[in-house]
């Protein structure tokens, strides 16, 4: 619980203070090409900061839900989708605590899994699991740890068998965040109910 709320105070902490790194305003072009290749439905995009991978989402038809549990960043968000002219559903939670409001037919995670703890990432994967439609897709970025950076915030590669069996991993395209820099890795999972 006290991690959890150094957490929360943190990240409202950088939210307030304009210091967000990872909220660079564009759409990258994993989730353009994903959107190119996929019909519009519902979306869920958790840890959505100032939404704009939501907005983008609503601008081509989407359906679309964000979950962030940093107030300013939800705040902002709702006004930038006011100022896009688009209905985005922004929400104040827990991306381990998601209520029943699925299912989706896209569940987008843009830097949000590497940063929970082991028993989170197994609450953030059953929820995934509980809310995709059958044959949805969860697409994730994630940071990797190694070794030599192993104090750092990412995941080694053998968290991410929370998701398994029931999503099953079909593309992964690795590369490197250079503005950290650390491996990372674009993942596409495909719900596969058992």
């Amino acid at each position: 619980m006290l991690t959890r709320l150094k957490h929360w105070f943190r990240f409202n902490r950088m939210y307030m203070q304009g210091k967000i790194p990872w909220d660079t305003g564009i759409t990258p072009p994993e989730l353009q090409v994903f959107v190119q290749t996929h019909p519009a439905g519902r979306a869920l995009d958790l840890g959505c900061g100032t939404g704009t991978n939501a907005i983008f989402l609503a601008q081509q038809g989407w359906q679309v839900q964000g979950i962030d549990f940093a107030v300013k960043a939800i705040t902002q968000a709702k006004r930038k989708a006011q100022q896009a002219n688009v209905a985005v559903d922004f929400r104040i939670g827990d991306v381990t605590y998601l209520p029943n409001t699925g299912p989706f037919d896209l569940i987008l995670d843009i830097g949000c899994f590497h940063g929970l703890d082991e028993a989170k990432r197994l609450a953030y994967a059953n929820n995934a699991k509980r809310l995709l439609t059958p044959d949805g897709t969860l697409l994730l970025y994630v940071h990797f740890k190694n070794q030599q950076m192993a104090a750092r915030m990412g995941i080694y590669p053998q968290a991410l068998s929370v998701f398994e069996p029931e999503l099953q991993l079909i593309h992964r395209q690795d590369g490197v965040d250079t503005s950290r820099p650390s491996p990372s890795a674009w993942l596409t999972y495909r719900h596969t109910p058992t």
